[in-house]
């Protein structure tokens, strides 16, 4: 997996601190709505030039390690399942 430090920071002075796509002032909420609305990379990449392919993939990396991290706090998933009994 990508370590998404290499590809995205957080500033001050940049985008009220958000974390963002380093070198540009593209958030990564922005990258992940646009996923999740069924946006490709490429597609990304043209509304955002200043893109590039690994900020999107370390936008994903930092998703999945946050939702890691969210799911290890919460205890979802315990050795040998992958969800709650009462998860659907």
């Amino acid at each position: 997996m990508i370590d998404w430090r290499k590809y995205l920071i957080s500033r001050r002075d940049v985008a009220g601190g958000q974390l963002c796509a380093k070198g540009t002032r593209v958030p990564v909420a922005v990258i992940l709505d646009s996923l999740a609305e069924g946006a490709t990379g490429e597609e990304i990449i043209k509304s955002y030039p200043s893109l590039k392919t690994a900020h999107i993939r370390a936008a994903l990396a930092y998703a999945a390690a946050l939702d890691a991290t969210q799911r290890k706090r919460s205890g979802f998933f315990t050795r040998g399942s992958h969800a709650r009994e009462n998860d659907t």
